[in-house]
């Protein structure tokens, strides 16, 4: 997530497990006035979508199909555009004989599409555009460093629909370093739009796809010196002019999302630095060999409509059921790392600090729809002792008041527990995580092995 105000300093955010730290320095000019475009476009009776191939494929282009000038997306630096980018460890990333921008060292191990912050642009390994759809393989570049290609691959799939983006998204690791690194917030993916769609508009209450109002987000990165996050319950947010016309971002995976406005809304093109901010977030592990993937779709259009397509596309609101049959299904660790990638059927978790934490995506369910929380787990060397937590809609932290203590059986073999949630007072209401605390009693070979946690009737 970048911005660049290059005529005074830079403003820095970032997500380090859902935290928020901030960096100052001496920003470098942007390097979008001297870039030669090499698009590639398709286009149907309601939107036309273009992607610079000299900036990894990038989405820079998507105007109605009848106003062809106007284009919704900033491309004021190598940060903006629409893009693919990931976040992991370490923090700072900085290989031996490579240069690292302090503006941006925090970031740690950063590959995004475009190109980084020195101006050094993503390689193109395959393109193909059959008039319906596009695709692109490609390089990333670590963003905070000098001209550092990523030890991985991305790869993007794009197709319309009406005035909708339906975007497929992959991530192939072949990383040097096999270190697993905790759980980041990953941008899925960063969107940045023009100055007059200043309006950040979402839902984030506890009924959601009921038609329920809207919420304008505030938040200004050069005033506030931070974007705004939120949990957007219906999976999506959009920036809008003020008539209420812009573009929408959906991602059914993420409840989390981060966004804003950067210096002065309302007057401003592609290349211009005033900007609005949009990322669907979600925590997720990448370890040095992963394949990981997403979808989200961009939504062209009034609020009214962005908010009638969703409701088409998204599936019926029932509790959370995460079964580790090929991935994490969004949880990561604290005190704990698990066996790695890929995933085969369950998630088998080892203790490598002092707690064995296992924290879920955030979510959203109702306490009264999900009386007991169901895990099919088999425990190892730990104390018999375990507590689920999990916060409330309104909530930031998980507290004592939202918990309940279950009893498990640490001998190794695998157990379906029901956990009667229903029966504390502090479960009801909208929840939107959960946290599984289990005690390894001393023990340094402290495991569990889980094939299923559900929130269950």
């Amino acid at each position: 997530m970048k911005a660049n105000n290059w005529f005074q300093f830079l403003l820095a955010t970032l997500l380090v497990g859902g935290t928020v730290a901030f960096a100052t320095d001496v920003p470098l000019v942007p390097p979008s006035r001297n870039h030669t475009p090499r698009m590639s476009f398709i286009e149907n009776r309601s939107i036309r979508l273009g992607v610079d191939l000299n900036l990894g494929g990038a989405i820079t282009y998507l105007a109605p199909a009848t106003n062809r000038e106007l284009n919704v997306i900033n491309s004021h630096d190598w940060g903006r555009q629409v893009q693919l980018s990931y976040y992991s460890g370490p923090s700072p990333f900085h290989p031996p004989g490579t240069v690292i921008s302090t503006n941006w060292q925090s970031l740690g191990w950063n590959p995004i599409q475009s190109g980084d912050c020195f101006g050094f642009k993503s390689t193109v390994l395959k393109h193909s555009n059959t008039g319906h759809r596009l695709y692109t393989k490609l390089v990333p570049m670590q963003w905070p460093m000098q001209n550092v290609p990523g030890e991985c691959e991305c790869e993007v799939w794009l197709q319309l629909d009406g005035p909708v983006v339906k975007a497929r998204c992959r991530l192939t690791n072949h990383r040097s370093d096999h270190t697993q690194y905790t759980g980041r917030s990953q941008e899925l993916p960063a969107v940045y739009v023009n100055a007059p769609f200043h309006r950040l508009m979402t839902y984030r209450g506890g009924q959601p796809f009921t038609g329920g109002a809207l919420s304008q987000v505030e938040a200004r990165l050069d005033l506030d010196k931070h974007w705004a996050y939120w949990l957007a319950t219906e999976n999506w947010a959009a920036q809008v002019n003020d008539a209420g016309w812009g573009l929408g971002v959906w991602n059914p995976a993420a409840v989390q999302f981060c966004g804003g406005f950067y210096k002065q809304p309302g007057v401003g093109g592609p290349l211009d630095d005033p900007t609005g901010y949009i990322a669907p977030l979600r925590t997720e592990i990448l370890d040095h060999n992963v394949i990981y993937d997403y979808r989200y779709e961009l939504i062209l259009g009034s609020l009214e409509e962005i908010r009638a397509h969703v409701y088409r596309r998204a599936a019926k609101p029932a509790p959370p059921a995460f079964r580790f049959q090929h991935d994490r299904q969004g949880w990561h660790y604290l005190g704990a790392a698990d066996t790695g990638w890929p995933i085969r059927g369950e998630l088998d978790v080892r203790l490598n600090g002092v707690t064995l934490q296992l924290i879920s995506p955030h979510l959203f369910t109702l306490a009264e729809d999900a009386p007991k929380l169901v895990l099919e787990a088999a425990f190892i060397n730990l104390s018999t002792n375990a507590v689920v937590f999990w916060r409330p809609l309104d909530g930031k932290e998980f507290s004592s008041e939202q918990s309940q203590p279950f009893a498990i059986v640490p001998d190794g073999k695998f157990r379906r527990y029901e956990i009667n949630l229903a029966s504390s007072a502090g479960w009801r209401g909208a929840i939107a995580r959960l946290r599984l605390d289990f005690d390894p009693a001393g023990r340094k070979d402290a495991r569990a092995r889980l094939k299923v946690v559900a929130l269950a009737k």
